[in-house]
């Protein structure tokens, strides 16, 4: 057991091996994948996966589920969109997509945690509502044609062709990892998602813990909505459609479980690399992009097939050693009953 355990501790560290891997594949079919520009580029474009993942990953370790971040993001980014089009600054877009991000966060923390509707279907509820909006707000066109030094922030490199933002997600991502492995409340969001029973005994809040993580996965997908405008320069209506379920993706194949109380934010972000790097391997290995939907989707299922395996072995695994330690106890009070 005590094996299985630094197992899964390790389980992000399967997720950076798994990249090595893809990388080392497509470099060994298309030598060109291996350069040190294309490596960086692939990190580069990854920034607003890892948003999303970083976000929701809070909300997978409590053990619920948040479908609505693409539709947030979606959002966010139409208006940031607005907000260019007249030449705004970018902390306005920030104010408005946090505000937007912890609104949206609040829902879904009530709904889910308060009400006790299960997290896909409220969330499932939210995205379609929030789709509708992101058609009113953008009067069902593309949000185009932003001010130059928006779309400009989005690419600026800060050193050796690393952009500001990936090197702002860096900190972000080490920052979150001490916070979460180093600090009594910290560790609250694995401990409500590992034994929500176990957490309320020890005085642990169970609703605020699930409402606090609904409404960080908000700003994480407010903020990535931003970042999405500024990287691209347009936003359509469809913006963020199935984010949410590469973001997820991302997650589990970081060694973040989807049945709570397992995970690891670095684990989260290399898989948010890997899922976003798909689409750009897919170009070097010379086959068609319809086919990262398809790969995505195969991936998606291999991670999830291989995630409930390993939760059935730690649950045999937990059984046999109760079963083992019963059966020593039983045996030594015979032995000391026939002395």
């Amino acid at each position: 057991m005590k094996y299985l355990n630094e197992l899964k501790k390790a389980r992000w560290l399967s997720s950076f091996l798994f990249l090595i891997a893809l990388f080392l594949v497509t470099g060994m079919v298309n030598p060109d994948f291996l350069t040190y520009s294309n490596i960086v580029t692939s990190f580069n474009g990854s920034v607003v996966f890892t948003l999303l993942a970083i976000g929701i990953a809070f909300v997978i370790m409590t053990g619920e589920i948040d479908v609505s971040i693409g539709a947030v993001m979606g959002l966010t980014a139409t208006i940031a969109g607005q907000i260019a089009k007249r030449n705004g600054s970018i902390l306005e877009m920030l104010v408005f997509a946090v505000l937007i991000g912890m609104l949206v966060g609040a829902m879904n923390g009530i709904g889910v945690s308060f009400f006790h509707v299960p997290s896909l279907i409220f969330t499932l509820g939210i995205n379609g509502a929030l789709r509708g909006l992101i058609y009113v707000v953008s009067g069902g066109k593309t949000t185009e044609n932003f001010a130059g030094a928006f779309t400009k922030i989005g690419n600026q490199v800060l050193f050796a062709e690393v952009t500001i933002y990936l090197a702002i997600i860096v900190v972000i991502i080490a920052v979150i990892h001490l916070l979460l492995t180093k600090t009594k409340k910290g560790k609250y969001f694995i401990a409500v998602g590992d034994n929500p029973n176990g957490a309320t005994l020890v005085g642990i809040s169970v609703m605020k813990t699930k409402m606090l993580a609904y409404i960080i996965c908000g700003i994480f997908a407010g903020v990535a909505g931003v970042v999405f405008a500024s990287k691209y320069g347009q936003v359509n209506i469809v913006a963020g459609t199935g984010y949410e379920m590469s973001a997820i993706a991302a997650c589990v194949l970081g060694g973040i479980s989807l049945s709570g109380g397992l995970g690891n934010i670095l684990g989260a972000a290399f898989g948010a690399v890997i899922m976003s790097s798909v689409s750009r391997m897919l170009v070097f290995i010379h086959l068609p992009s319809n086919f990262n939907n398809t790969l995505t989707g195969v991936m998606l299922l291999i991670i999830v097939v291989a995630d409930a395996l390993v939760q059935r072995h730690a649950v045999e695994s937990a059984r046999r050693k109760r079963l083992l330690s019963r059966t020593a106890a039983m045996d030594a009070k015979v032995g000391g009953t026939k002395k």
